[in-house]
């Protein structure tokens, strides 16, 4: 682990900039944070279910999820998390973790100790009500995803999947002209939607079919954003979104 510089928690500003709005002031202390930096390979676990973390984990590039593996292997993906999440932050006050956190590509990612998280809230109210925020979003995030599992067809919880990451993605800077980085498996998305891998391949094909998306490689390119979203039933309500991201 490296310390951080002076610039490394900008993420953490352009995702709370998301959302709420905050000071000059309140960004300086953000940025003074101290924290540790660590480069990740892909698909290592960050922290696992029942650890007691003593620090908050920050994205600062890459992509990360949230899961849960049953006994006989089987995983579950709970969230997707990009630069400027802190995928991790109910264990501020939920001391042991309940799922596991690993990396879904390389990672760059900030450690920031619990007790200089709590003295920036309590110094700062308007950044605790930022993040508290957050967390409200996060489960608003957990209630679409649950709609989804269990009402949405396999073609429309993909299809939400990839609206919901490209408003995420270009509200923090990281995507435009409907153009955004898509670093997922069939076997990630199956695993995040409740699908087997089949079910995933015949959906990309469709929506390909339909010439609403295409991938290539790691990028997503969405063709007709309209159609996309009423193939999907997506309505970005439950994102709260504030205006400089919308």
């Amino acid at each position: 682990m490296a310390p951080a510089s002076d610039t490394d928690l900008i993420p953490l500003i352009r995702k709370l900039e998301s959302i709420a709005q905050i000071s000059d002031a309140e960004r300086q202390a953000i940025l003074s944070l101290p924290a540790n930096i660590r480069l990740c390979e892909p698909r290592q676990d960050i922290v696992c279910d029942k650890d007691q973390p003593s620090h908050c984990c920050l994205v600062l590039s890459g992509w990360v999820c949230r899961y849960k593996l049953l006994t006989e292997g089987k995983r579950q993906i709970l969230s997707f998390h990009i630069p400027g999440d802190l995928p991790d932050l109910q264990s501020l006050q939920l001391a042991v973790m309940d799922h596991s956190l690993a990396n879904v590509t390389a990672c760059r990612l900030a450690f920031i100790p619990h007790e200089n998280m709590r003295e920036l809230v309590v110094r700062f109210p308007n950044l605790g009500a930022a993040l508290w925020r957050d967390t409200l979003v996060d489960a608003a995030i957990f209630r679409e995803w649950m709609t989804g599992i269990g009402r949405r067809t396999a073609q429309a919880r993909i299809a939400h999947l990839f609206c919901e990451m490209y408003l995420k993605l270009q509200a923090v800077g990281l995507a435009r002209s409907y153009r955004c980085e898509l670093p997922l498996t069939q076997s990630d998305i199956a695993d995040a939607l409740g699908l087997t891998n089949v079910h995933v391949n015949r959906s990309l094909k469709a929506l390909r079919g339909q010439e609403l998306i295409t991938t290539r490689g790691r990028e997503l390119v969405i063709h007709d954003w309209p159609g996309l979203t009423k193939a999907a039933e997506f309505d970005p309500t439950y994102l709260h979104l504030g205006p400089r991201a919308a």
